[in-house]
């Protein structure tokens, strides 16, 4: 079991788990990071200065770099400078101690796509990747236990079965997931599922309901009765 619920939101490129390229020279801090990022499903390489990063990325494709900016040899902003000028499109957020105006502008001039000022939270962090892998276009997969759910795809995976959801069914689930843990109120949902030209039906809601729980189990979502429903999976 996963200790945030951040950490279910997981994408997937072509099939696999996302490859992360950390750079940071503070070695605890790095440990910190790689062992968040491993427990939400990433696969993580480490880099300590910037002489790794460029070997690292020349041997293997990254999906996202969190890059660190004060580091040994060459710093960061002139680190994916130098990425960049190779045609290194790969998506990056540097996590960096600097703050001034000058060195967000530098920050971005590099070619960053994002910029995180420590000490920052880490479920903002994924946040913030997560956002940015689907602006490039990675499918999101959301692990739930031994299911993994595609959201774009409209799918429920586990070891032996793809189950394939209505788009109502696997809004639904989004939605339970988002407020994980927590009752979502039948207004709530209803506005989420239906659109104002479309006329809303609680008894498909059920349907869609009771669908999800034949896949996930009878257990996995709550009837709180005259109030709406609770993911408790």
């Amino acid at each position: 079991m996963v200790k945030l619920f951040l950490c279910l939101q997981v994408k997937v490129w072509s099939g696999r788990l996302p490859n992360v390229l950390l750079l940071e020279d503070d070695t605890l801090f790095a440990s910190t990071l790689e062992d968040f990022l491993d427990d939400c499903g990433f696969s993580v390489d480490v880099a300590h200065n910037s002489e790794q990063i460029l070997e690292l990325s020349f041997d293997k494709r990254y999906d996202i770099y969190l890059l660190d900016v004060n580091v040994p040899h060459i710093n960061g902003y002139k680190l994916l400078h130098e990425l960049r000028e190779s045609g290194d499109k790969t998506p990056a957020i540097y996590l960096t101690s600097r703050r001034d105006k000058e060195d967000l502008k530098e920050g971005y001039k590099s070619g960053a796509d994002d910029y995180l000022k420590k000490p920052f939270d880490l479920d903002e962090l994924l946040l913030r990747m997560n956002a940015l892998m689907r602006r490039v276009g990675v499918a999101e997969v959301i692990l739930l236990g031994e299911y993994s759910f595609e959201t774009k795809n409209n799918k429920i995976t586990d070891s032996k079965d793809t189950y394939e959801l209505k788009p109502k069914e696997s809004k639904l689930l989004e939605l339970l997931l988002q407020r994980r843990g927590n009752i979502v109120v039948k207004d709530e949902i209803e506005n989420y599922l239906w659109d104002s030209n479309e006329e809303i039906s609680s008894g498909a809601l059920r349907v869609y309901v009771s669908s999800l729980k034949k896949i996930l189990g009878q257990n996995s979502i709550e009837n709180i009765r005259g109030t709406g429903y609770r993911l408790v999976l």
